[in-house]
């Protein structure tokens, strides 16, 4: 593989050839089951209950259309240093549970951490009428690429929206256990990573065993806000922070609050109390 370098700042707008994508009730009811949707959550894991409509979990656009082939308009790097370090997605109109849209991922930020870089590359779906659908934006934070000159952002938000609030009467806590089967599951809904399922590919990355899905978690965190939200919230927006590893069985623990009316804030805890997600922040309605 040819060595990296620091990316071209040039790349900063570039964007991916149009992808098709479709979807369909299936596909919505195996993400589900994926991200631990199950009996209680008909809604999402089944499509022909009485009485009960089909709905897509709303944070499944983050596996449509995704292409991150277009980072190497930035330069040539060694994938194995990649990492995905943040999350966002936003639900711009109504998404049905069967559907077609167009897919551009897009380099909207490129921040110079020196030694490495910061790229957020942001996917939007827009359905055949024209209706943009959802935005997703991953922050990827790739090693051995920076020192471009450019400026460093931002360490991290400071909203106090992401913060926990000091009463913990305000906090609303829920506990889900994963499957050991949990990553094979999420798996089919299109993120084939081996570090997620091969033992020795695991291994080769200092892993005793393969890793859940970091977006598998965000799922999790997703349903909590939901659960949080009631039962006729929508779901407008979602970000987190991925900040720790998930084994496949560990249970997950959601710590959530309300800072107004619009929005839950979150964090998740994983293997020994250690916090996986932060930073969360959800938008509802």
């Amino acid at each position: 593989m040819s060595q990296s370098q620091p990316f071209d700042p040039n790349a900063l707008g570039a964007t991916s050839e149009p992808r098709t994508v479709r979807w369909t009730s299936r596909d919505c009811m195996l993400y589900a089951l994926g991200v631990g949707a199950g009996t209680d959550d008909l809604q999402f894991t089944t499509n022909n209950t009485k009485g009960v409509e089909q709905q897509m979990v709303p944070t499944m656009p983050v596996t449509l259309g995704v292409d991150f082939s277009v980072l190497k308009k930035a330069g040539r790097f060694d994938w194995t240093k990649l990492l995905h370090a943040e999350q966002r997605v936003e639900i711009l109109d109504e998404i049905p549970v069967e559907g077609e849209a167009q897919a551009v991922t897009e380099i909207t930020e490129m921040w110079d951490k020196g030694k490495a870089a910061l790229i957020v590359a942001q996917t939007t779906g827009t359905g055949t009428d024209g209706r943009a659908l959802w935005r997703s934006s991953a922050g990827l934070f790739i090693r051995d690429v920076g020192g471009w000159g450019g400026e460093r952002g931002l360490a991290g938000s400071n909203s106090a929206t992401t913060e926990a609030p000091t009463d913990p009467d305000l906090i609303t806590t829920l506990t889900y256990e994963t499957r050991p089967d949990q990553a094979l599951i999420y798996r089919l809904s299109g993120d084939y990573n081996p570090l997620h399922s091969d033992p020795a590919f695991a291994a080769r990355a200092g892993m005793d065993q393969p890793i859940l899905h970091g977006l598998c978690t965000f799922g999790f965190a997703g349903r909590a806000v939901l659960d949080v939200a009631g039962p006729d919230a929508t779901l407008t927006s979602m970000s987190a922070r991925f900040a720790g590893p998930v084994w496949p069985g560990d249970t997950l623990t959601v710590d959530l609050w309300r800072p107004d009316e619009s929005s839950v804030g979150f964090r998740m805890r994983g293997r020994h109390d250690k916090e996986v997600l932060t930073g969360g922040l959800a938008g509802v309605k």
